[in-house]
């Protein structure tokens, strides 16, 4: 095997597919990315025996091969080298000669039919959206991912069609988010539950274009299709949250807010709230809504805290305590100038949505009992 390939467009690939490669194992051909020649063209594959992931980039191949290689020394290599054609070469000893300007590098490799095959995937379902619209929902949603190992089905993202509508649904027991976006083509109604870990490494290699990704659901797989990267995932097992019973529509307090200040106040609280010696979830931030104002406030070991926004109010007077986290996780990834946080009662969860009447995303956020 004898390649002659950009740096540029090596490291990108590398750096790809580099994401699928098993970090803890006991198979080293696991550690590796298997590099695969064919006419003008190479492909590299890493797979952890959960998320796989193959990317296939032109080059110059003067003579056909395949390997295996150490990932993280090959990708540490290439990516230190100079911005110039790289010349990679298998020699009779089974070596991975690395050439550029006056750097020379040998790798031991491994045997690449000892790779394991990437699932071949029968696809039932699929939709094609446009990576950034994948990228943005993603974005606001996967915060809300559970990282509770306890609770297997809620460290994935619920992704739901239902009436050539796409819900992308994630939740930990705290809290909740809710992006929806109606397809452009038409598609068969289905649900799969998708790895956090899976998403973040897509969102990683997505670009922010109008360019497709195609999505494939098969019974417990899911498929990635972008131009020249393919990504395969397990789909997480179990019942996901019947989220529409879940969310109330009703609300009993509700203001309407500009979102930055929100976000301000929250930021600004948080520093008191999240400086306790004790654990931040037992300093909750305390949000007093009256008439034609809210307050938000925060009283512990390190000090006191409150802050005053003047916002518009329907409804009650209201009380009730929050972990400032959920909501600033919710408030950053909001594009819209002002938003509504509707309130039940003091022991009931609030939901940040849009002022729109039809409206794209929902965040719902547990309160937390307040100590007299």
């Amino acid at each position: 095997m004898k390649i002659i390939c950009e740096k540029e467009k090596l490291s990108k690939a590398i750096t790809s597919v580099v994401k699928a490669v098993a970090s803890k194992t006991t198979m080293p051909i696991l550690e590796g990315i298997l590099i695969q020649t064919n006419d003008n063209q190479i492909k590299l594959t890493t797979y952890d025996l959960e998320i796989g992931i193959e990317y296939i980039m032109d080059c110059t191949v003067e003579s056909q091969g395949s390997t295996v290689v150490n990932a993280i020394m090959f990708s540490e290599i290439i990516r230190k080298l100079p911005d110039t054609e790289i010349n990679i070469t298998l020699n009779d000893n089974n070596l991975l000669v690395i050439e550029c300007e006056g750097s020379l590098y040998k790798l031991a490799t491994m045997n690449p039919e000892e790779f394991p095959e990437l699932p071949k995937i029968d696809v039932e379902n699929s939709i094609e959206l446009e990576q950034n619209t994948l990228k943005n929902m993603i974005r606001k949603t996967i915060f809300a991912v559970s990282i509770e190992e306890n609770r297997p089905i809620f460290t994935g993202c619920l992704f739901e069609v239902n009436n050539n509508k796409l819900n992308v649904v994630a939740v930990d027991g705290f809290r909740l988010g809710w992006k929806s976006c109606f397809l452009q083509k038409p598609s068969n109604d289905f649900n799969a539950v998708i790895p956090g870990k899976t998403l973040n490494e897509v969102n990683k290699i997505i670009l922010d274009s109008f360019d497709k990704v195609k999505i494939g659901i098969a019974k417990n797989q899911a498929l990635f299709e972008m131009e020249n990267c393919k990504i395969v995932t397990r789909l997480l097992d179990g019942e996901f949250l019947n989220y529409k019973n879940v969310i109330p529509e009703n609300w009993e307090t509700r203001i309407r807010v500009n979102k930055n200040d929100l976000q301000s106040c929250f930021e600004r609280i948080s520093l008191i709230s999240t400086s306790s010696i004790e654990k931040e979830k037992k300093y909750p931030v305390k949000v007093l809504i009256e008439i034609g104002k809210v307050t938000i406030s925060c009283t512990n070991q390190t000090g006191d805290a409150k802050e005053e926004l003047y916002v518009s109010t329907e409804g009650k007077i209201l009380e009730a305590g929050f972990n400032p986290k959920y909501f600033l996780d919710a408030l950053k990834v909001i594009d819209d100038e002002e938003v509504f946080v509707d309130f039940g009662s003091n022991i009931s969860p609030c939901i940040i949505r849009p002022t729109e009447e039809i409206g794209d995303y929902k965040y719902m956020i547990l309160p937390i009992r307040m100590k007299d």
